[in-house]
């Protein structure tokens, strides 16, 4: 940006910061071209909470004491569960929406049990309306999917888990 100030560029970044607070996003991104040599890049970006790892254990009587496996295993028991860090977890390269099929009343792209080569479109997720397909990155069979039709996903977040 030049030197020159453009006071409503404040007004500007505080109204993407509230479209950022209202859509529950965690990160927005706008380029604004003022004249050829003169712009505006914003980000406007916010850390999601982190969930703490909670061990869920039954009440025992008073007189017994929890049994210190039950209360170690439990986190690392839901960390093996989390579809994020399976291997086969193909996730979402942008924000935006998931479509399971090419146009409504037409069949989806994938389901569960069904077998997929390297470079076939698994779903289409809608970002600026754009309809972005996304490929299979690999040959396999789609072994659960982590999204439903017309949900909203976040960058990274896990769509289908292949084998």
């Amino acid at each position: 940006m030049t030197s020159k100030n453009h006071e409503s560029d404040v007004a500007f970044i505080k109204a993407l910061a509230e479209l950022l607070r209202d859509n529950d996003l965690t990160e927005l991104e706008v380029k604004r071209e003022y004249a050829e040599d003169d712009g505006l890049t914003v980000r406007v970006s916010r850390m999601a909470p982190a969930a703490a790892p909670v061990a869920h254990v039954a009440p025992v009587a008073a007189s017994a004491p929890a049994p210190a496996a039950a209360i170690e295993t439990a986190p690392a028991a839901e960390a093996a569960q989390d579809p994020a860090t399976h291997p086969g977890a193909v996730t979402s390269p942008m924000v935006g929406t998931v479509y399971m099929q090419a146009e409504p009343g037409s069949p989806a792209f994938i389901s569960v049990g069904s077998k997929v080569n390297e470079g076939d479109t698994l779903l289409i997720v809608e970002a600026m309306k754009t309809m972005n397909h996304i490929p299979s990155p690999r040959a396999g069979t789609v072994k659960r999917i982590l999204v439903e039709d017309g949900a909203p996903v976040e960058y990274g977040a896990p769509l289908v888990i292949l084998e």
